[in-house]
């Protein structure tokens, strides 16, 4: 089997140029990057040399990639983006995954505010039967419009989860009555009060809403379309929350978003059979991990891993320049550490 090399033009977060890292909610405005076309973009990705591309069914803003569902589209958008990035893909040899944000929605907490810890750009919604329905329901929608390969999930966390460096932006549980219902649900026993919740029961709690979750929405998908791939992103895999749950032997996809060596080799004794294991480029997770492209590409290729890349472009205008711009610039004359990473992987993914 061809290892996995799989890119994503991020249209999740706020373009490059407004970034800040300082604001309540970084999510790209609805409507952000609508005008993008299918046909170019499966191109481009095919010009990288990727034999995957992980696009979006719905972002974390709460409004979907594709057409004619109940899950409103993106204002503004021209195509049925998803639909048509797995047709023209297909076309082209290419598996096209969509995406999911399990723990944010931006919508679904404007339209919920009694089901979700406000609206961050972080984790804030709990798996209440409500949510899992909803998330069911998109899922199948997604499938049964765009026939897409299959799917990642991205933030199946907690809303208490801080995933920033040593666990910052850990939050307090709120205990909202809907988590008061969730505990009767998931501990077999009403709500003790927030006062005789323990940390053990609490992260019991907390692992068993992922659970039951996961459950759920590996049903659906297996019922609308067995042969869809699920692709689980974690950026800790060593999280007490994570630490041999189910999902993580019944996944088809796990990928370390940390991008280290370290995790994968901590977690290969937990994932199935079936499991193919991936490893991320991304800015962030390399200078907080310290780690350098060319190394992770060389124990990747040492042990079977495949290569993921994610990266948001400048602004909202366009996609990202020709493949051949970043082929035939320097590595180290790339200012910005995305573009120095798909510059390496178009190098990597050329030669393999």
């Amino acid at each position: 089997m061809e290892s996995i090399k799989a890119f994503c033009l991020d249209v999740n977060w706020v373009c490059r140029t407004e970034f800040t890292s300082h604001s309540t909610n970084e999510f790209a405005p609805p409507g952000a990057w609508a005008s993008l076309n299918p046909a170019d973009q499966v191109q481009w990705h095919k010009d990288l040399g990727v034999n995957v591309i992980q696009t979006f069914a719905v972002s974390s803003n709460g409004y979907a990639w594709y057409k004619n569902g109940r899950v409103p589209e993106q204002p503004g958008l021209e195509s049925d983006y998803l639909t048509e990035m797995v047709r023209i893909g297909r076309a082209e040899g290419l598996e096209v995954f969509g995406y999911f944000c399990f723990g944010s929605n931006t919508r679904w907490a404007t339209t919920h505010p009694e089901l979700s810890y406000g609206t961050p750009s972080a984790p804030h919604i709990p798996y209440t039967r409500a949510y899992i329905d909803f998330l069911c329901e998109s899922i199948r929608e997604a499938i049964e419009l765009t026939d897409m390969d299959g799917y990642m999930i991205d933030w199946f966390w907690s809303p208490t989860t801080g995933l920033g460096v040593d666990g910052a932006g850990t939050s307090e549980q709120r205990w909202l009555a809907c988590e008061q219902e969730m505990y009767r649900e998931l501990m077999g026993e009403p709500f003790p009060g927030a006062a005789a919740v323990t940390e053990e029961m609490q992260l019991t709690f907390n692992r068993r809403a992922i659970d039951r979750c996961w459950q759920a929405v590996k049903a659906t998908t297996r019922a609308v379309k067995p042969s869809c791939k699920i692709w689980l992103s974690c950026s800790i895999l060593d999280h007490p929350e994570i630490v041999r749950q189910p999902l993580l032997r019944e996944v088809d996809w796990l990928q370390n978003e940390a991008g280290d060596k370290r995790a994968i080799d901590e977690v290969r004794s937990q994932i199935g059979e079936q499991t193919e294991l991936l490893t991320t480029f991304s800015d962030s997770f390399f200078q907080r991990n310290s780690l350098q492209g060319e190394d992770v590409v060389a124990y990747a290729e040492e042990e079977g891993i495949g290569l993921y890349c994610y990266a948001a472009p400048e602004t909202y205008d366009a996609g990202f320049p020709p493949v051949a711009d970043f082929l035939r610039t320097p590595l180290d004359d790339f200012a910005h550490l995305d573009d120095r990473n798909i510059a390496l992987l178009a190098r990597v993914f050329h030669q393999s």
